[in-house]
């Protein structure tokens, strides 16, 4: 490390009268970040090889330099536009050379210059200067400012700590006006642009009046920032008293032997939350109420409520979650194990765990199963969260009317506490579970608000990160739970809600279907539940087949389990009485022994037997139904009547089928009286008439009804149909295709009907029942009349009275 000092050099300037020649021109040393004042000594470090020959230059000169703050420290090589116009000239009084090559440089600032042209750029900055003297008026209001300023600045530096108390005698010492702002503008930490600027302003009055100020605000935030860190320091003394105070009370009680309850159940909960991870927001919350906690006497009502709440905070996961089994393998072999067949169904669910595989954070879709009961909803959710390794809860929402049951009620009132969401969430015991939400098309709205609106915040990713419990009134994040939802039908959910999720539908069984589940899952299931061993009964194939067709008429297998547990209970009894001594077979005849006659027949043979009698297809909530419709005509003036508690939409299509009909009676019925719907009232009727019934697929069934009576034929006894009927005769697809499908297998009919436009709907229908069934495809209704009706019998046709 080299040092330079000053020798006999100086600024090669003389005077002339009194008055300093300066220089004609002068190296300019810019300046970066700071501004450098008259009469100061200003440290500098010089690092830009430029700036550097400069010095090295002046040294070997009169050491004479002006010193220019840059208009932005942004600049690597500042030119003349970059710099101010105003500057400081000063003698470097001393160098030193350190070993990285920069330079740290002791300028004596001297006289105020402005740069008035530019000599040259390169190598580095040269530039003509001339004086900027400072104007002073020696008045009362100089004096005044001067006091002023030495008494704010005195202030400042007894409470700012980079401030030396040395400056503050200074400051008090110096009688010039012009020195005592440059002092003080030197000394305070300001942005360059407010430095500059009193280093331009010539009127030290006006000079003095803006350190002023300047130095007025400085105080203001220099008393803001003490009375902030005085409010941490006090809050930080007050923490730390309050925790020695309640360590010493702590340990008196102790020595005395002497608790209190409830102070050990405050300090309880206070250890208990204090372990667990909670967000910011919560953990503030708590404290809040742990302190009014421990204020609150236990004979207070209030303290119940207060203890309460924090115990339900201390019981929820709000950090806790089990780590997901993202193994495809395992899920299919789990939902083959669980449930047989629904193929479709299977794929779906393994998609939606691929997803999960592949990214784990992603926010899967909702899925919402439909179908009708007992095909397996509820269990699909179980299967799902055994194949994840996920936590499985499940809530009911069937009949919910009241909003809090879904959002909680609000701690005002008595008995107030969380909603099924939360609760089911600390039932799980972590923050990632499947949630399933049982027939969430069943939920009510009356004057209590709509629990389905309620569900819109639950159902959607974007906005269930942050659900606000009305009990707890904190966010809780149920971002990472996976929710199922069942439903029997799309209608009773509303339009937002169901858009919400993404449905899957789940059809009825075939019978070989439940053929299959039956000797799978039910008939195990149903030996153990009634003590009984595979040891001790059987089941052969055409007993649950007589079970199946005989005993039940539905869509999934609840009741064909039922029946399986009536039969093993009948077994057990003759197990416990002694009757029984060796292993029972149960056959179709033992079958009717013990179940007694058969529950369900096929009667579309026999009514279909007579004319104005055909055999329909319908879709209800709980699967497809077979459907008779029936027509009779009577001596009368051409009205026509339609019964059955039908809705709008089914007694339209009724009116359009007969509109069809008597316009088309020529070509369909030729030997009709041309005065026979004149002279004759018309009845149709659709049996059943307790159970309500709407929708326009039975209209060309309506129309083979009146058509078999009209024509005297009867209708097919082995086939039935589906569609809906235009004025014109065109056939309109339906839906329900597969539900009704399974329906005509179950009343041993083999021969459908249905829509060209649904023919693309028989992939839906497994391949099994396919081949069980002769599917006829239509676009006009001439093609069902041709195929529906039996050979004419002339002496039947339009028979009075004919049902």
């Amino acid at each position: 490390m080299i040092e330079v000092g000053a020798t006999d050099g100086g600024p090669k300037s003389v005077d002339i009268n009194g008055q300093r020649v300066l220089p004609a021109a002068v190296g300019v040393l810019p300046l970066r970040d700071m501004v450098a004042f008259p009469d100061m000594l200003v440290p500098l470090g010089i690092t830009q090889q430029r700036s550097i020959d400069l010095i090295n230059e002046v040294l070997s000169g009169d050491r004479t330099i002006a010193m220019v703050a840059m208009r932005s420290p942004d600049v690597e090589a500042p030119g003349p536009d970059d710099l101010y116009d105003v500057g400081v000239l000063g003698v470097v009084a001393r160098m030193i050379r350190v070993p990285d090559g920069t330079l740290r440089v002791l300028v004596q600032g001297g006289q105020r210059v402005r740069i008035e042209s530019w000599e040259q750029t390169e190598p580095h900055l040269v530039g003509k200067i001339a004086g900027a003297p400072d104007i002073v008026k020696e008045t009362p209001e100089l004096v005044a400012l001067m006091r002023n300023v030495q008494q704010t600045f005195s202030s400042i530096v007894e409470e700012v700590p980079y401030l030396p108390e040395e400056l503050q005698v200074m400051v008090a010492n110096v009688e010039d006006p012009s020195v005592l702002t440059h002092l003080i503008a030197g000394a305070l930490r300001l942005k360059t642009e407010e430095k500059q600027a009193l280093l331009e302003e010539l009127d030290v009055a006006k000079r003095l009046r803006r350190l002023s100020e300047i130095l007025a605000r400085e105080l203001e935030l220099v008393a803001i920032g003490s009375k902030i860190q005085s409010q941490v320091q006090s809050e930080l003394e007050k923490g730390q008293r309050e925790f020695f105070l309640r360590q010493q009370l702590k340990a008196i009680h102790e020595e005395l032997g002497e608790t209190d309850e409830a102070q050990a159940e405050a300090g309880e909960l206070r250890e208990q939350l204090a372990a667990l991870d909670l967000p910011e927001e919560v953990r503030k919350q708590v404290d809040r109420e742990l302190a009014r906690l421990e204020r609150l006497q236990p004979a207070m009502a209030e303290y119940g409520v207060v203890r309460g709440y924090l115990e339900w905070i201390a019981a929820l996961p709000w950090n806790i979650s089990t780590e997901d089994k993202l193994d495809l393998a395992h899920a299919r072999v789990v939902l083959d194990e669980d449930h047989y067949d629904i193929e479709q169904v299977k794929e779906r669910i393994l998609e939606f765990l691929a997803v999960r595989t592949l990214k784990p954070d992603a926010r899967g879709s909702i899925l919402l199963f439909v179908g009708p009961p007992g095909v397996g909803k509820t269990s699909l959710g179980r299967s799902i969260a055994r194949a994840l390794g996920r936590k499985f809860e499940r809530i009911s929402v069937g009949g919910v009317r009241d909003e809090a049951e879904i959002r909680g009620h609000r701690r005002t009132y008595i008995g107030a506490m969380p909603g099924t969401i939360i609760r089911a969430m600390r039932d799980a015991g972590a923050n990632n579970p499947l949630l399933m939400i049982d027939e969430i098309d069943k939920m009510g709205t009356d004057f209590r608000g709509d629990p389905s609106s309620a569900m819109l915040e639950v159902l959607d990713p974007e906005q269930n990160e942050t659900f606000r419990d009305h009990y707890l009134d904190l966010p809780f994040d149920l971002s990472n739970v996976i929710f199922v939802t069942t439903a029997n039908t799309l209608e009773t959910i509303p339009g937002p809600l169901r858009d919400r999720m993404e449905m899957i539908q789940l059809s009825g069984y075939t019978e070989a279907e439940k053929l299959e589940i039956a000797k799978r899952y039910l008939v195990p299931r149903q030996i153990e539940r009634n003590g009984l061993k595979p040891s001790r009964i059987a089941f052969s194939d055409s007993a649950l087949k007589a079970i199946i067709s005989d005993y039940t008429r539905e869509a999934g297998v609840r009741q064909l389990e039922r029946e399986i547990g009536a039969v093993c209970r009948k077994v057990a009894r003759q197990f416990a009485e002694g009757t029984a001594k060796r292993k029972v077979t149960v056959t179709e005849p033992r079958v009717r022994e013990l179940l007694g006659r058969r529950k369900f027949y096929s009667e579309s043979r026999r009514r279909t037997s007579r004319p104005g009698v055909a055999t329909g297809l319908a879709w209800t909530p709980v699967g497809g139904d077979v459907l008779l419709i029936e027509a009779t005509a009577m001596p009368g003036s051409g009205k026509h009547q339609i019964t059955g508690q039908l809705g709008d939409v089914m007694k339209e299509s009724a009116q359009a089928a007969l509109s069809y009909l008597r316009s088309h009676a020529d070509e369909l019925f030729g030997e009709l009286p041309a005065d026979y719907f004149a002279t004759h009232d018309l009845h149709i009727h659709v049996p059943a008439g307790a159970i309500p019934k709407d929708g326009p697929s039975a209209g060309i069934t309506i129309a083979t009804a009146v058509a078999s009576l009209l024509s005297g034929r009867p209708a097919r006894a082995d086939l039935a149909m589906t569609g809906e009927i235009t004025l014109t005769g065109q056939v309109l697809p339906i839906g329900g295709l597969k539900e009704k499908a399974l329906a005509a297998q179950r009343a041993g009919i083999r021969r459908i009907i249905a829509p060209a436009l649904n023919e693309h709907d028989i992939e839906d229908i497994p391949e099994h029942l396919r081949k069980n069934l002769d599917f006829m495809f239509v676009s006009d209704y001439r093609q069902v009349f041709d195929a529906a009706l039996e050979q004419r019998r002339p002496r039947q046709r339009a028979r009075v009275g004919a049902a």
